[in-house]
């Protein structure tokens, strides 16, 4: 797990080794074990690595392949290398190391882009044909590790993070009015953009190959594809075959020349890949974050999981470790973060900060429970309401209202300031919305599985890329590596092809539920709140308790709500409400100021908008002015 940089001048100007040395340093938080940069004509790799798989100097990066055809920089895992370099060397390769990474440098010097499809793990890297003076870039399946690329007429810069570009002298930061849009419409930013003009990010299952002249091909080697199976099987023959491919995946993402831990929170999935972890490694660590609820109220009062997750600890003898939150730690770290995260994304992230900066004191490598939700469709109040729907225009339509996250059409206009949304009053966020739905073969849904299938397919192309990117940020901050056992190819593969009603109960049920208020209970559902997962559940019976296994879906959230109206009330108003706030440069200050008002007044819970306007606020100060980001580090 590294940090990777790099520049393509395609006049081949020289490459500035001074300008790739700062590039590389500006991320030396995701590699503090060791640098390297390579430069020849017109093209420089940067690289920090954090030592993972074999520990030695025979893992230094950037690494060039025994005939001196390719040069790679590489960021990631790769959990069948072993496998792969078996293979390899059958073919007649040679290999100085024990890492993954020459595995995977020998693997394209022999199957060409053809390797990636190969490759079970997380990844994001650039190789250098010297022969072919083309650059080609790839990024993991679902998109776990990062990889970014600015382009200014001929010069071309990749990364793991965007920082990493403030250090050339040809970059300049700007906003990207558009993406913009879609962050206050969906927390989030779809497709290839970023906050930052002229900024992409390849996105998830996807290679890019430069040319020579300039030219530039983007291609999608692998998508998620959710469809109901043409046989069906029981669910006793399902269960099986999931436990067997959970566990697998749990041990394939176990190895390392490091010690591993786990984050153990109070549900069931990061409780199952801990319970099978602790079998493999004694006293495993475990680590979990809690929350001062002195000063939460209502339905906030059960966001603390502490004791939950010592249960498990103590059932599966683990070492464990928390950390408790308050109100004010979220102004502490919050500079820092935004420093971090830059590319702003889903949720309200800090507790993944504070609970990722513990763990990193303790290990190098943290097992995390992200994607099984997403896969074996965990928000049930998401799917059933768009059931009923009519025909797939309808569908989009029903979806669309529930993914208006932060604030809905009826509002958006007023929230931007008249320059800004004169540049996308033509843009509707609809359109980008039905975009990615229609990249799913089941299009044209015929019934309710296949309705609910499109939305699986939607939120892991949108709401897990979303937060696998917040995830690299906040571990990688402290030098840390989350692995994500449910995103194993195997498991994944596995998961598209169960029957829907293998993962939820009562499809024609319609409800209407607002999501930014975890915990709550859907108001025409009753206290059904456990619905998803259904076989998912079954099989994870194995290994936690009942209560555990049927409990109702908790998300990792601090009592922000409260918050915001509390304790926290004089940070929100100074950092968001005073008149020299950085982000009316582009927002009105008195539509904001409304939809502030109305939090703190109790009329509405907009947390999530006020935590995504302290981060703009923060990201403007720190990526447009300058500001140090200081906060709370390591």
């Amino acid at each position: 797990m590294c940090g990777v940089a790099g520049i393509l001048n395609l006049d081949r100007a020289p490459v500035s080794p001074v300008a790739l040395r700062r590039m590389t340093d500006a991320i030396a938080h995701r590699g503090p074990d060791g640098d390297g940069t390579w430069v020849e004509e017109g093209v420089g790799f940067g690289h920090r690595r954090l030592a993972i798989i074999d520990l030695s100097p025979a893992g230094h990066q950037p690494m060039m392949s025994g005939d001196g055809r390719y040069v790679m920089t590489y960021n990631g895992e790769v959990y069948n290398f072993q496998e792969l370099r078996v293979e390899l060397e059958a073919r007649g390769h040679q290999f100085r190391s024990r890492s993954d990474t020459e595995v995977v440098l020998n693997a394209y010097a022999e199957w060409g882009p053809a390797a990636v499809s190969r490759l079970n793990g997380m990844f994001a890297l650039a190789i250098w044909d010297r022969r072919e003076r083309a650059l080609f870039l790839a990024r993991d399946r679902y998109g776990v590790k990062p990889l970014y690329v600015w382009r200014d007429g001929s010069t071309l810069l990749f990364a793991s993070e965007v920082k990493a570009f403030r250090q050339h002298p040809a970059f300049r930061a700007g906003v990207d009015a558009g993406a913009l849009l879609d962050y206050f419409t969906f927390q989030n930013v779809f497709g290839g953009g970023t906050l930052f003009d002229r900024v992409r990010i390849l996105q998830p299952g996807h290679t890019m190959l430069v040319r020579p002249d300039g030219s530039e091909t983007v291609e999608r080697y692998w998508d998620f594809d959710f469809r109901e199976p043409s046989e069906t099987r029981s669910l006793e023959e399902y269960e099986e075959e999931l436990h067997r491919l959970f566990v697998q995946a749990v041990r394939r993402q176990l190895v390392a020349d490091v010690p591993v831990g786990a984050f153990l929170s109070g549900g069931m999935d990061s409780g199952a890949i801990t319970a099978v972890a602790s079998r493999e490694i004694p006293h495993l660590v475990s680590v979990t974050g809690g929350f001062d609820l002195s000063s939460a109220s209502g339905l906030e009062l059960g966001f603390d999981e502490r004791r939950r997750a010592e249960a498990l600890s103590y059932q599966f003898q683990t070492e464990h470790y928390e950390v408790v939150l308050k109100a004010g730690d979220l102004e502490r770290c919050l500079p820092s973060l935004v420093w971090h995260l830059e590319d702003l994304r889903v949720g309200q992230s800090y507790p993944n900060f504070y609970v990722s900066r513990l763990a990193s004191k303790f290990v190098k490598v943290m097992l995390a429970g992200t994607g099984g939700d997403e896969l074996f469709a965990g928000y049930p109040w998401r799917y059933y309401r768009t059931v009923a729907s009519t025909d797939f225009d309808d569908y989009v339509r029903n979806y669309y209202v529930f993914w208006q996250r932060l604030v809905n059409n009826k509002t958006i206009h007023r929230l931007f300031q008249p320059e800004v949304w004169d540049a996308v009053r033509d843009r509707l966020t609809i359109d980008s919305f039905r975009a990615v739905l229609e990249g799913h073969k089941v299009a044209a849904p015929h019934g309710p599985e296949d309705y609910v299938n499109n939305s699986l397919y939607f939120e892991c192309r949108t709401f897990l890329h979303g937060l696998l990117v917040v995830e690299d940020r906040l571990s990688m901050a402290h030098g840390l590596e989350t692995r994500v056992p449910f995103l194993d190819n195997d498991l994944v593969d596995f998961a598209m092809r169960l029957p829907i009603r293998s993962k939820l109960r009562d499809l024609e049920q319609v409800i209407r539920f607002d999501e930014n208020t975890p915990g709550a209970k859907p108001a025409l559902y009753g206290d059904k709140t456990n619905d998803g997962k259904i076989i998912l559940r079954r099989m994870l019976g194995r290994f936690l308790p009942e209560d555990y296994v049927n409990g109702t879906k908790q998300g990792f959230s601090g009592p922000d709500g409260s918050w915001f109206r509390g304790d926290s009330l004089a940070y929100v108003s100074r950092t968001l409400l005073e008149e020299d706030a950085a982000l009316y440069r582009f927002l009105r200050p008195d539509t904001v100021r409304e939809l502030v008002s109305e939090h703190l007044e109790g009329k509405v819970n907009r947390r999530l908008l006020i935590w995504s306007l302290l981060c703009f606020e923060w990201w403007c100060r720190i990526f447009l002015d300058g500001q140090a980001p200081g906060g709370a580090g390591r």
